[in-house]
């Protein structure tokens, strides 16, 4: 079982390309905030997560995820009810 210190360090990975340069990622960093990630950008963000840990992420968990941290603790949520 993948714990929540590894999902968010994979989310981490996955979330070097959309970074601004000179940024450090985080638990903290704001996905919208921090890195400025439009609609069409989250989509591509949680088509690789899906795609990494071979999972189905449910548009309706999107309101309440505004942080690394947040989007990692909703994943892990995910694969332990699978």
């Amino acid at each position: 079982m993948t714990d929540h210190q590894e999902v968010q360090s994979a989310i981490i990975e996955t979330l070097q390309p959309f970074r601004k340069a000179g940024m450090t990622l985080s638990g903290d960093t704001q996905l919208v905030n921090d890195l400025g990630l439009d609609s069409v950008k989250v989509m591509e963000l949680l088509l690789q997560v899906e795609d990494r840990f071979d999972i189905s992420i449910p548009l309706n968990i999107l309101p309440d995820v505004h942080t690394v941290d947040d989007l990692a603790r909703a994943i892990h949520k995910l694969m332990e009810a699978s």
